[in-house]
């Protein structure tokens, strides 16, 4: 007989980890899970992190426009 989680179980993981963790915790305990994730999902695909990287776009730099003293706008 194959084990399936119903929602009963799945309420009594979520209590133990919000014990466990904090409330303060999980936005970052969700993120890291998160990550390790698409990483894995990654490397099932053959794909390497830094072929992503290389796609990623540049951050663009942020310009400033400098007025000179006297000049009125």
């Amino acid at each position: 007989m194959p084990f399936r989680m119903g929602p009963l179980e799945i309420g009594l993981i979520l209590v133990i980890i919000l014990i466990i963790f904090g409330v303060g915790k999980l936005p970052q305990v969700g993120g890291a899970i998160g990550k390790g994730m698409r990483a894995f999902r990654r490397g099932q695909r053959g794909e390497d992190e830094e072929e992503e990287e290389e796609e990623a776009p540049e951050p663009k730099k942020k310009v400033t426009k400098k007025v000179a003293k006297g000049s009125t706008k």
